[in-house]
């Protein structure tokens, strides 16, 4: 059986969809790619038994193959030729496959298409469409504050929670926690899981960054997504979410207001004389003044800057781990951010000065604890 394809095409979808295949499988036909072609439409699967990914495209083909494709070896085939037609000849009993381009001919063996574990079926029961802008931001606004500790599964994704009419995301590592509500996203159904952190980056890799529809759905052990010519699925995290708003603070009497390029650049300055250890950098505010500094004391450094403000409380100092302050004001878009706090050991809030249409972004960072010497 013969089919023909263009080079740079196949390549694309392939690279699309190779981020599911793991170099030391558990099995070994996980490293490679599913062909599947009907009535001259090749469909490509890539799986990891976790997360799933599929790609199709149209082919010249005579009749209908499936075989598995070692991923590595057609990969790199393909981007050692330049952009033209290749032929590929398959013989399923033998499991082999040739590509036959301009300047030769290339032989590697497959394996049995059957073999390919199955991947899983959406029912469609409970599907909603979403704008895949909105999910990829939505994705890249949470998914830096997840946790890493596999003894803490339910922290390692994010934790989506679907209402009637809107959506909210939820990530946390136990010392911060971002929740993006979206008020444009509506779900129809009142549910809640946890989706995994390798499948999310997959997602915001792959994304278009515009209104192009992306239908989601779900069962009791996976989410399904597609979305133009790509679908993912993923085995959801089976733990039970920790009740995150139990620890977001209400009474947050002293609020700062303060430009969010002006604060983060000082905080990446002033965090490179501080301890490498903790991260730890300290923030004094007094009336309109904010000031920003940090010690080595191992080492003998130290920084220190002032930044104006908009303030209304009590004066205060309280610290923070720079490295975690960066990234959260680094997934920020407005231009100023407010800040609110209640007493140095309890848990600092960050929020957009004004909230984007549809979205509630809130952001918690926990306190550092200040040396009595400092």
């Amino acid at each position: 059986m013969k089919f023909i394809v263009n080079t740079n095409e196949l390549l694309n979808r392939l690279q699309s969809i190779s981020g599911t295949i793991v170099s030391k499988p558990v099995i070994p036909i996980l490293d490679h790619f599913l062909f599947d072609i009907k009535s001259g439409k090749l469909t490509i699967h890539g799986t990891d038994l976790e997360t799933s990914m599929s790609t199709s495209l149209q082919v010249q083909s005579d009749e209908d193959v499936r075989i598995a494709v070692p991923s590595k070896m057609c990969m790199d085939t393909l981007k050692a030729l330049p952009n033209q037609p290749v032929t590929f000849t398959v013989q399923e009993d033998k499991s082999s496959i040739e590509i036959k381009s301009e300047f030769g001919r290339y032989k590697l063996i497959g394996q049995n298409a059957d073999d390919f574990p199955k991947i899983p079926d959406t029912t469609s029961e409970n599907s909603f469409t979403m704008s895949a802008g909105v999910l990829s931001s939505s994705i890249a606004q949470t998914i830096f504050a997840s946790g890493n500790d596999e003894l803490r599964l339910s922290l390692t994704g994010v934790y989506v929670q679907l209402f009637k009419d809107n959506a909210v995301f939820v990530a946390t590592d136990a010392n911060r926690l971002v929740k993006v509500e979206r008020k444009d996203v509506k779900p129809g159904v009142e549910t809640n899981f946890i989706l995994p952190k390798k499948a999310l980056n997959l997602l915001k890799a792959n994304l278009p960054q515009d209104d192009t529809e992306t239908k989601v759905d779900f069962n009791e052990s996976n989410a399904f997504f597609s979305f133009g010519d790509i679908s993912l699925i993923c085995r959801l995290i089976d733990e039970r979410y920790p009740d995150y708003r139990a620890v977001i603070p209400t009474e947050n009497p002293n609020k700062l207001t303060l430009s969010r390029q002006d604060f983060l650049n000082s905080v990446k300055r002033i965090s490179i004389f501080g301890n490498k250890t903790t991260n730890q950098i300290n923030i004094k505010i007094t009336g309109s003044e904010l000031t920003i500094y940090a010690e080595d004391l191992d080492m003998s450094n130290e920084a220190v800057e002032r930044l104006g403000c908009d303030y209304a409380g009590e004066d205060m100092e309280i610290g923070f781990n720079s490295k975690l302050l960066t990234e959260m004001l680094q997934n920020i878009s407005t231009p100023n951010i407010v800040i609110e706090l209640s007493t140095p050991s309890r848990a600092g809030i960050i929020l957009p000065s004004q909230n984007i249409d549809d979205e509630e972004l809130l952001m918690l960072i926990m306190p550092m604890m200040i040396a009595s010497n400092s």
